[in-house]
């Protein structure tokens, strides 16, 4: 008996222990002090969308040159960054063949000139029957069409320079030996440079030609610079939902090649959108989502879709938020859903 006394006393302590931190459990929980946080209301008013969206340069005009023969490449005057004036010769082919083919169809149809010439004579004296003189008569037509096709395939072993422009590529020597539509040279129209660059849908659909850009070469290093919409393309991806848009900076720098980075702020007009302050959108694996104040002083974590930034560092919530919800912005550290909270500068309830 002397030896179970102490443990029974023992056993009756620890049971006490464990009763009264269950009694505090709420109470420490119910005097918790609420989170302090700001909070901004979700409205609805006119914004512009923004965005800075990436590219490259790219020629508008640009001819790439191919043989239209087969044959010994004769000439083929022009390299990488050559200027090339409209009209000049860029590539010829060894026409000797195609010559001596034109001759003999030049001949060919002097002969069959002269044959319908006899029949008519001979015609006319009842001397030749009308289906010898419409054989001759489709010979000579034969003849011509032949001739006609022979100065065109001649005619086609010189290519001359559609516009005025720069050799950007050269993929053939003279002496080498091609087939027909082989590419020789590629021309560019330094003068249709414009930036080409993609962006979401939401912004693309809004935008139209002549709208106003702003434009930036970082390769150039000159900064910002006006630019203009001339094109906007009618399809989106339909995987990336991602539109493309061609501006033209005012003015073209000079040092522009195609190929270089190219940077667009692009801006749509004034159209009425809910926005929330970007501060207060949040990003986990699942989305994005913010964390909205009740009627009962409690943040609620809330999945949102949203869209573009606007000015003003606001972004536009597309679903899962109404007019009139208030955020959290700021106190988002170590802020959970369901938690109490309490807004700067509102009186607190507790006085």
């Amino acid at each position: 008996m002397p030896e179970r006394f102490p443990r029974r006393t023992c056993g009756l302590g620890l049971g006490g222990a464990l009763l009264a931190l269950t009694l505090a459990g709420p109470l420490a929980a119910a005097g918790r002090p609420a989170h302090l946080v700001t909070v901004a209301t979700a409205e609805r008013r006119p914004v512009s969308l923004e965005l800075e969206a990436t590219g490259s340069l790219v020629a508008r005009r640009l001819r790439r040159v191919y043989s239209e023969e087969a044959g010994r490449v004769v000439e083929l005057p022009w390299r990488e960054g050559d200027r090339v004036a409209r009209g000049a010769l860029l590539a010829r082919l060894d026409d000797a063949l195609l010559r001596a083919e034109l001759a003999k169809a030049e001949a060919r149809r002097a002969q069959a000139e002269a044959d319908l010439r006899r029949l008519e004579r001979l015609s006319g004296r009842r001397l030749a029957s009308e289906e010898a003189l419409a054989a001759a008569r489709t010979a000579l037509a034969l003849a011509r069409a032949e001739e006609r096709a022979l100065r065109l395939r001649v005619a086609r072993t010189r290519i001359a320079a559609p516009f005025s422009g720069v050799v950007t590529e050269r993929l053939a020597e003279p002496g080498d030996v091609v087939a027909a539509g082989t590419h020789l040279l590629t021309l560019v129209d330094p003068a249709s440079l414009v930036a080409r660059v993609t962006a979401p849908a939401q912004v693309v659909v809004r935008l139209r030609s002549g709208d106003p850009a702003q434009l930036r070469i970082d390769a150039l290093d000159g900064g910002w610079r006006p630019a203009r919409i001339v094109r906007v393309f009618p399809e989106i991806d339909a995987r990336t939902r991602q539109g493309t848009v061609e501006a033209i900076p005012d003015p073209l720098p000079p040092d522009a090649r195609p190929g270089l980075l190219a940077r667009l702020r692009l801006r749509t007009p004034r159209v009425e959108r809910l926005v929330v302050p970007a501060a207060a959108v949040r990003h986990d694996p699942a989305g994005a989502y913010v964390f909205r104040v009740d009627g009962e002083g409690r943040a609620r974590r809330v999945r949102v879709r949203t869209g573009a930034l606007v000015a003003g560092g606001a972004v536009v919530v597309l679903d899962g938020l109404a007019a009139g919800d208030r955020v959290v912005v700021r106190g988002l550290l170590g802020l959970r859903d369901g938690a109490r909270v309490r807004v700067a500068g509102e009186a607190r309830a507790d006085g």
